[in-house]
């Protein structure tokens, strides 16, 4: 799947990608998929344990993750799915506060689940995957191949 540009944010994302074998993000022609991304410090990978602060880190994390992958971050984003211990309504409030704030008009779907354990041990929380349309990043990423 030569045609498949893979990423993995430094520090934490290219530690999952050296330890886990899995990268950050992919990008499939103008699209960027974003793997699951959690409320971890993406310096350090230690997951906080407030919440509030691990779906603000996670949101973060997104951000970063597009970026990192060429993109312009969460206004280029048309999916989210969201899996959450518990489905709280202090995590639904959490994420709707972000919502705000990265994407203040909302043009997002979004798919909201409880789930019973997440991969990155027993202290996470919460896990953002995303997809977004990035037009004018795929052609600066098709010449790049191609140079």
């Amino acid at each position: 799947m030569a045609h498949l540009r893979t990423y993995a944010y430094e520090k934490h994302g290219v530690w999952n990608k050296d330890n886990y074998h899995y990268v950050s993000a992919i990008r499939v022609g103008d699209r960027i998929e974003c793997s699951g991304q959690g409320g971890w410090d993406p310096n350090t990978g230690v997951i906080l344990k407030d919440l509030n602060e691990q779906i603000d880190l996670a949101f973060a994390n997104v951000d970063r993750c597009l970026k990192d992958a060429g993109g312009k971050g969460w206004s280029q984003v048309f999916r989210v799915n969201s899996y959450h211990i518990p489905l709280s309504d202090e995590a639904q409030e959490a994420m709707v506060r972000n919502f705000r704030k990265y994407m203040p008009v909302p043009h997002a779907l979004w798919t909201c689940v409880e789930v019973t354990r997440l991969g990155g041990g027993p202290d996470m929380r919460i896990e953002i995957e995303v997809s977004a349309h990035d037009p004018e990043g795929a052609a600066e990423a098709a010449s790049e191949a191609s140079a």
